[in-house]
Parts: C-alpha cells; sequence; structure tokens
C-alpha cells in the first residue's frame, strides 16, 4: 500500500507536469528508492495513456565496471570510429558516482512509465555487474522494437559549468536516417519536461538551449529506434551535484522525464 501511495503521488505531479509544461510546478513528494526489479522488462497489460508502448531506459554505466578495466576498455565499432565498450563514468566530489545515480533515477522512473500502461525494458539488471557494451544497449533497444530510447547520465564537466542537456543522435547517411527526426521530436519533448520539472538551468559549457547532436556515441549511433541521451547535470559542479545527491530531486528528475516520455508517445 506505501508503494501504491508513492507512485500515486508521483503521478498526480506527473499530471501536473504534463498539463502545464510552461507553468509553475508543484513540490514532488519524497520517495524511498524503489527495490531492484527482479528482470530486465516487465509487461503491464495496464491500459493507460502509454498502453501498448515500449520504452528503454539506458541506466548508464555500472557498478561493477572499475573492477573490470580490461572488459569495458575493450574497442567496439561505434560506425563512425571505436570506442570503449563501456566506461566507469564520473562521480560529485563527495563519491556519488554517476552509475548509482543513473540506477536510482530508472528505477523511479520505470513504476510511473508502468502505471502509465507502457511495457519497460532495463539495459542492465542491477548495480552490480559490468558493461554491458553500448553495442549491447543499442541493440537491447532495437530487439524490444522500442518506441523510445532514453539513456540517462550524469555529466563530468569541468567544475565551473553547470546545468542539463540532451543529446540527439546526428546523422550517419545509409545507417540512422529513419531516426533522426523522431529522435529530435523526442529531445525536444524530455528537455522541455525536464527543464519544467526540475528547474535546471541548460548547460552553461555543451550545447546550445540545452540541445547537442553527436555521431560518436555508439548508444545512439547503433539505435534504429527513437534515441536521446540526457546529461541530467553536472556531478562535477558543486550547485548540480547537491541536487543530483538528493532522493527528492532523483524523484523529480524521474517524473519529468515519464512526463517528457508521455508528451512524445502520445
Amino acid at each position: 500500500m506505501a508503494a501504491f501511495r508513492t507512485v500515486s503521488a508521483a503521478l498526480v505531479t506527473l499530471a501536473a507536469l504534463s498539463a502545464a509544461c510552461a507553468g509553475a510546478v508543484p513540490a514532488v513528494r519524497q520517495a524511498k528508492a524503489p527495490a531492484a526489479p527482479s528482470a530486465a522488462s516487465s509487461p503491464t497489460g495496464r491500459g493507460g495513456p502509454l498502453a501498448g508502448k515500449i520504452v528503454v531506459i539506458d541506466p548508464g554505466h555500472n557498478g561493477g565496471n572499475a573492477a573490470h578495466r580490461e572488459e569495458i576498455d575493450r574497442l567496439v565499432d561505434v560506425i563512425t570510429g571505436r570506442k570503449p565498450c563501456n566506461t566507469t563514468g564520473t562521480r560529485t566530489r563527495s563519491g556519488y558516482p554517476e552509475h548509482a545515480f543513473t540506477w536510482d533515477v530508472a528505477n523511479r522512473l520505470k513504476p510511473l512509465l508502468e502505471e502509465m500502461g507502457a511495457k519497460v525494458v532495463l539495459t542492465r539488471p542491477d548495480d552490480k555487474g559490468v558493461g554491458p557494451c553500448v553495442t549491447e544497449r543499442a541493440a537491447i533497444g532495437n530487439e524490444a522494437r522500442a518506441d523510445a530510447v532514453v539513456s540517462i547520465h550524469g555529466d563530468g564537466a569541468a567544475e565551473s559549468g553547470h546545468g542539463f542537456h540532451v543529446i540527439m543522435p546526428g546523422l550517419i547517411a545509409g545507417h540512422n536516417d529513419a531516426i533522426i527526426k523522431p529522435s529530435r521530436r523526442l529531445g525536444l519533448a524530455v528537455r522541455k519536461a525536464y527543464r519544467v520539472g526540475t528547474r535546471m538551468p541548460y548547460a552553461t559549457y555543451v550545447g546550445r538551449d540545452g540541445l547537442q547532436t553527436r555521431t560518436d556515441l555508439g548508444g545512439l549511433n547503433l539505435s534504429k529506434r527513437p534515441a536521446v541521451f540526457i546529461e541530467c547535470g553536472n556531478m562535477r559542479n558543486s550547485r548540480d551535484a547537491a541536487r543530483m545527491t538528493r532522493p527528492a530531486f532523483r524523484e523529480r528528475i524521474a517524473t519529468s522525464l515519464a512526463a517528457g516520455l508521455r508528451q512524445y508517445l502520445r
């Protein structure tokens, strides 16, 4: 019953975000971090605004990566070059790691989408493993025939920079032509909802108006489904880090991402 109340409270906020992305946002109640799922995906069978939709959530990095550098440093083909299979990610100055941040946000987002009827697939089942490689993460979205793929990250830029940005796939002719336009629509919806829901400013150090296009990320280059990355803030910046380490703010992030996905998918 407690879990039901938590999801219900978040959904009330989500409805407000979806209805008024340009207005003020009500405060989000702090929620306990949800338990890790027993499987990487879970069909809901529920009705709702996202019934029949498939969303792949990609929590960046993994808790076991640092102890298996040889495996994650292995180079893989991302069409425009060769990149490491995966990386360890960044962390705040106080030691809060990106892999834990992304895992927590993903598991707060998952039940919100399921409550709206979506089937949700995670690219990793826990925060203790290694990888998967960026190539495998893209393949998970492709094989699931995802209607939308969102890869969650925290940036590790110079500490003077702050704010969030959404990364969209750049055109690689003959490879990802079909997803460029829908990925941009997805990126715009996520950017708008995130800005409104979190009141985080656009990144001051990269991109323009909270948007960036890249052709060097395997998760985007290899995707055949609409996909974006979001750098939820700069974990090396003291102001952003202070917000990102708070459970209540991570709940707000999840609610905002759910609002953006709902806007795009409906």
